[in-house]
């Protein structure tokens, strides 16, 4: 790959080729997924689920990217492969998004453990990536051909600010009810880092002179990564070594009420991963100037100007910090004509919070006995509206889902990839897919009067939260 690319590979051209957002539509339906993703969610039914709980290596299988600003360029870019910035308008001071999330669920485990107190024990291992990028007309110019920029200064032309980071997060969840209405749950994560690229611009300056032959460039910033070339990048980055160790905690709980109003309350993901001291940092603040213009090549001066990002870096090592989010849920089911059939309307909002980015949702789900089928309108804080569908067909032993939480756009954006024409669809460019597969097995969870057998009908030990907060109560 040309070095041109290099600084923009994961921060721009390849988050809108992956297939951001949660699978809404999964929350609050006791899936394996929902066990996982909300700590303090329960997976089994008693009396008619078995003991274990397992994707079986059938990943859980979550994608989802979109990119707001130039959106034909973007389009025809993905759909026929071709990449030409020409009628890129310049000096508009425009600022361009995109963002990507990817989450997978390549293994997961989980055990019923009591009966009294409805403890549940799960392991997982995860492969995650995320990004955002916010940046400008002008960088998208100048990969296609310094000639764009004509002889008049331009100030805060590459003030690019965005990140990419890819990992694997193996995890131990335990929940458990604190009483009939009130339950909580932990999810501990041991990660281990898979590449790293953070670019923050904060000031920026270009100037051609054609009288001198040259162009002028001044930038201040930081770039970080835990890769130069593309070449250092193998189908070994994948597996977990732990050479970039990291933590990550989350907690929940949720409350149902004698209404039967629902509510959850998370905080996902807070943690850190380690950087090995092989990664890159480059604290710019330099200006150049390129020479002999009329001798070289649009790639060559394109290639120049990405230098400044990458050239005299130091190796050392880093710390940065996960996608941690904070999530709120409200929710309540209604009986509709036939007693299988109900109705349940729920109001998540979602904010991440180190990193930009958060959204609001309205599922709207309709299930008649096993199957169900739910709506999902949800509005991105990047000023972006999406529009779900997820059908699921779920017994206490068997789970099956599909969906998107950006219906329209993938519909329009794999017909344009498929048909290779950058006329199909408009707005901005988007896709999201998702889709999962559970089985449970062994003995069944009956009630204790129904078997001498059941785990934890001998329990007679408190919860560990209930245990852990009568300690503070002691105190006070």
């Amino acid at each position: 790959m040309v070095k041109k690319y290099l600084i923009l590979y994961f921060l721009l051209f390849s988050t809108p080729l992956l297939l951001r957002a949660q699978q809404y539509g999964l929350f609050n339906t006791r899936t394996l997924f929902d066990g996982f993703e909300n700590p303090a969610q329960k997976t089994f039914v008693l009396d008619s689920s078995r003991k274990f709980a397992s994707n079986f290596l059938l990943p859980y299988l979550g994608l989802n990217a979109a990119n707001k600003g130039n959106n034909d360029l973007i389009r025809r870019a993905i759909n026929e492969g071709t990449y030409n910035a020409g009628n890129l308008p310049l000096r508009t001071g425009d600022i361009n998004t995109v963002h990507e999330n990817v989450n997978i669920y390549l293994l997961s485990f989980r055990i019923f453990q009591s009966y009294k107190w409805q403890k549940e024990l799960g392991f997982s291992w995860q492969l995650r990536s995320d990004g955002h990028l916010d940046y400008t007309n002008e960088t998208l110019a100048i990969l296609d051909s310094y000639k764009r920029f004509d002889n008049n200064p331009y100030d805060d032309v590459f003030n690019n600010d965005g990140y990419a980071q890819s990992y694997h997060q193996f995890s131990m969840t335990y929940r458990e009810n604190y009483n009939k209405k009130l339950a909580f749950g932990v999810k501990l994560s041991l990660l281990s880092g898979i590449t790293y690229n953070k670019l923050n611009i904060s000031d920026s300056y270009l100037h051609q002179d054609f009288a001198n032959d040259l162009i002028s460039v001044r930038v201040k910033g930081i770039y970080r990564s835990t890769f130069q070339d593309a070449d250092e990048l193998s189908a070994r980055n994948l597996v977990p070594t732990f050479r970039n160790p990291g933590m990550a905690l989350s907690f929940g709980t949720s409350y149902q009420a004698k209404s039967g109003v629902f509510m959850m309350a998370n905080l996902k993901d807070l943690g850190f991963i380690k950087w090995r001291k092989k990664a890159y940092t480059n604290k710019i603040n330099t200006q150049v100037f390129i020479e002999n213009l009329s001798q070289k090549s649009a790639n060559q001066v394109a290639n120049e100007i990405a230098d400044i990002a990458i050239d005299d870096a130091d190796t050392s090592s880093f710390y940065s910090a996960t996608n941690a989010k904070v999530d709120f849920m409200l929710s309540k089911a209604f009986t509709l004509s036939a007693p299988d059939f109900t109705y349940t309307p729920s109001l998540i909002v979602s904010k991440n919070l180190f990193y930009k980015g958060g959204e609001a949702a309205f599922v709207s789900k309709f299930k008649y006995r096993d199957l169900s089928v739910s709506a999902i309108p949800a509005y991105n804080f990047n000023n972006l509206f999406f529009m779900g569908l997820q059908g699921m067909y779920q017994t206490p032993n068997f789970e099956v889902f599909l969906g998107s939480d950006n219906l329209f756009k993938t519909v329009s954006q794999a017909n344009g990839a498929i048909k290779g024409d950058a006329t199909v669809g408009k707005g901005y460019n988007g896709a999201s897919f998702y889709m999962g597969l559970g089985f449970k097995f062994g003995n069944t969870v009956e009630h204790p009067q129904n078997s001498s057998t059941m785990p934890g009908i001998d329990d007679e030990q408190q919860g560990f939260f209930k245990r852990l907060f009568s300690v503070f109560s002691k105190k006070r």
